[in-house]
């Protein structure tokens, strides 16, 4: 799995959050997203590396603007008992 984060301004609100998570659901193939207005930062978790050029197309037809794209590999967190003693 891979962590995609964004770094995009103009987002003011929460219903700036929404305008982009709801963009990158309906153009990309992603297991989750989460957007931060107080900082700038939106995250989407996927299956597979998202096309970077798609994404900053996507959110600039929104009217924001992407300003960095980082991945890294993601692993989802465990809680576990086996081997506590």
């Amino acid at each position: 799995m891979i962590k995609t984060t964004l770094k995009i301004d103009g987002m003011m609100c929460g219903m700036c959050e929404s305008h982009i998570n709801d963009t990158i659901r309906r153009d990309f193939k992603i297991k989750k997203v989460a957007s931060s207005h107080s900082k700038g930062v939106t995250e989407i978790i996927s299956d597979n590396p998202l096309d970077e050029n798609a994404l900053r197309e996507a959110i600039d037809k929104t009217g924001y603007k992407v300003l960095d794209i980082k991945a890294e590999p993601y692993e989802k967190k465990r809680f576990s008992l086996f081997g506590r003693k």
